[in-house]
């Protein structure tokens, strides 16, 4: 794979049991990328192992006289010269490319999960955590991909060095031999630490990132309640510990450099000393010390890159680890094992089918436009989530809405969201024209323009004509700012209604469709949606009259279960607790209607139809 080539056709089905996992499959993933790296590291560092022996050639051939043997190991040193530059061009590419291809795999396993989770992502995982593992995490887990090969080939050449010295000059050899692996193994009682620490740095990096995530999608209402210091001296307090946790990580970093630098040295001048005692007794050749000297001096190089496996390693643990349990969640709200088979999606049911929920009991027949009414905003949260065919991570995880009797998270991801569209209490806008806003996968029976009437949207097209350049006549041309943000909360309801209008989708579930809108536009626009609608799927989750009265059934769900369904104005009439709801009567007022002092009830339909 090239860099050329990303995005991945297909990024695979990764191992995410735990982090270790996860980087073992994305290694095995990019072999050959590993290969060609390996490969040109070596060249490179043989080509820097082999300056020693050349220089020690050089100087016996000087010591000797020998113009021939001079000449030799001058072209000697030219073709080293040509591998090592050679080598550590295509090294840095090849290792590069292998971090890239690591990094946008990742990314594309995380856009993907995104995707098929939506909305349920941020209710299982927090959203700061999300963005620190598909920005911070991604790069780590890169750099310990690409950090591999050239350990490896730093791993050889220091073997190849040590083993070389033995047959060179083998009295000096064997100092070398035996330092070598003491020096390799004298930072690992060092490294748990290091890793413990850099755990803590990441864990208060992340929460300072959600900490700021939150602070930044709440600023408006920071802003009316006056509580941008307070929330901007809680991020400061965070970053102080943040930068505190990673000077501490930081230290046993440096204790660990040092000790790299230090005991080098040492075996440097244990070389030096004993060798200048073999040559004094004339069993070492000046020639053989000055390669032994240089062969300890260039071990050095290949050396670090032991200390940069461990680094590597230490960082892109955590953050292996964030990203396989990301990675790990499904639809279902329970990992499957790697290697586990599957029986397949199930088949498409019949068009026409009914909607039940049997964790709630709420069942909207097809073609018909029902409304249910939550108390619990939460609760009306997790029902849309399952109707969507996302089961919550509750005792409720294995239970799923059914369509004509078929369970949504059985089926496949694609064919879920055909049948059903869920539009989420707080819809996102993308930036980008009006008429990319509605470039979705439709039906095509309704039109942009027919789904914008619907919707009560002819004040938005006005603003955005107004906020466009010189030059824009159509409004489908007019741009919408990030997230919509140029727009009041109404205005951005109503345009991600009329996108979900769009689709056209056999069940379409609405939370709260309207409550950021006046009652005079609330009304037409049910009136729109009923009318649009017509003869398909519709569940509104919702507490407004003016919404519940245009709905062919009303279901109540109280403590969880739902009532028996009937008419807006049947249920204001003849249940108490509907009542309660929807008309937000207090525990008094509705103790009062119970002992007669309140009237009939007659009166409150009365109040409610002059409403």
């Amino acid at each position: 794979m090239q860099i050329s080539d990303l995005p991945y056709p297909d990024p695979g089905v990764p191992d995410a049991r735990t982090g270790p996992r996860f980087l073992l499959w994305l290694g095995r993933g990019q072999l050959g990328g590993q290969a060609r790296s390996l490969a040109w590291g070596l060249l490179h560092f043989g080509g820097v192992a082999g300056l020693p022996y050349a220089v020690g050639l050089g100087v016996d051939a000087v010591v000797r006289r020998d113009g021939g043997g001079l000449l030799r190991v001058g072209a000697l040193l030219l073709l080293l010269g040509i591998a090592i530059s050679l080598g550590d061009a295509m090294l840095h590419r090849t290792a590069v490319t292998n971090w890239i291809t690591a990094a946008a795999r990742v990314q594309q396993l995380l856009a993907r999960k995104t995707a098929e989770l939506g909305s349920a992502l941020t209710r299982r995982v927090a959203a700061g955590e999300v963005v620190a593992v598909s920005t911070g995490d991604v790069e780590k887990i890169g750099w310990f991909v690409e950090a591999v090969s050239r350990f490896l080939a730093a791993a050889l050449t220091v073997a190849a060095i040590c083993v070389g010295l033995l047959f060179y000059a083998p009295a000096i050899g064997v100092v070398v031999a035996v330092g070598v692996p003491v020096l390799a193994l004298s930072v690992l009682p060092l490294l748990p630490r290091a890793t413990r620490r850099a755990d803590v740095q990441r864990e208060k990096a992340g929460k300072a990132t959600e900490l700021a995530s939150d602070t930044v999608a709440g600023l408006r209402v920071l802003r009316g309640i006056g509580g941008e210091e307070l929330f901007l001296g809680r991020y400061r307090e965070a970053s102080q510990e943040v930068r505190r946790a990673a000077v501490r990580s930081a230290r046993m970093w440096a204790l660990i450099a040092a000790v790299q630098v230090l005991l080098p040295g040492a075996l440097m001048i244990a070389v030096v000393w004993y060798g200048a005692v073999l040559v004094t007794d004339e069993r070492l050749a000046v020639g053989e010390l000055v390669a032994a000297f240089s062969a300890v001096a260039t071990m050095l190089y290949p050396l670090r890159h032991f200390q940069e496996i461990a680094m590597a390693y230490s960082f892109s643990r955590p953050s292996a680890a964030r990203a396989a349990r990301v990675l790990s969640l499904t639809r279902t709200g329970e990992a499957v094992p790697a290697g586990a088979g599957t029986a397949g999606p199930a088949a498409a049911p019949a068009p026409g089918g009914d909607v039940y929920d049997p964790e709630t009991g709420v069942l909207a027949p097809a073609g018909s436009f029902t409304a249910v009414v939550c108390g619990d905003p939460d609760l009306a949260g997790r029902l849309a989530e399952r109707l969507g065919g996302h089961p919550t991570d509750s005792a409720d995880a294995a239970r799923s809405a059914l369509l004509g009797g078929v369970a949504l998270d059985e089926l496949a991801l694609d064919t879920a969201r055909e049948l059903v569209l869920v539009q989420d209490k707080d819809p996102v806008l993308l930036s980008g024209t009006l008429r990319e806003l509605f470039d979705v996968p439709a039906s095509g029976s309704v039109t942009p323009r027919a789904a914008l009437e619907a919707a009560q949207c002819e004040d938005v097209l006005d603003a955005l004509l107004q906020s466009a350049p010189d030059g824009v006549r159509d409004p489908m041309d007019a741009r919408i700012t990030e997230r919509g943000r140029s727009l009041s909360g109404g205005q951005r309801q109503r345009l991600a209604l009329a996108r979900s209008l769009v689709t056209d989708p056999e069940v379409l579930v609405l939370d709260e469709p309207t409550s950021a809108v006046d009652s005079h536009t609330e009304a037409r626009i049910a009136d729109g949606i009923a009318a649009l609608r017509s003869g398909r799927t519709t569940v509104v989750l919702a507490s407004s009259p003016l919404l519940l009265d245009r709905a062919d059934r009303v279901v109540l769900v109280h403590e969880g279960r739902a009532l028996p369904a009937g008419t807006h104005r049947e249920l204001l009439r003849g249940e108490p607790r509907y009542r309660a709801v929807v008309t937000r009567e207090t525990d008094e007022e509705q103790r009062r209607a119970g002992i007669g002092l309140a009237g009939p009830a007659e009166e409150l339909t009365g109040i409610e139809e002059s409403a």
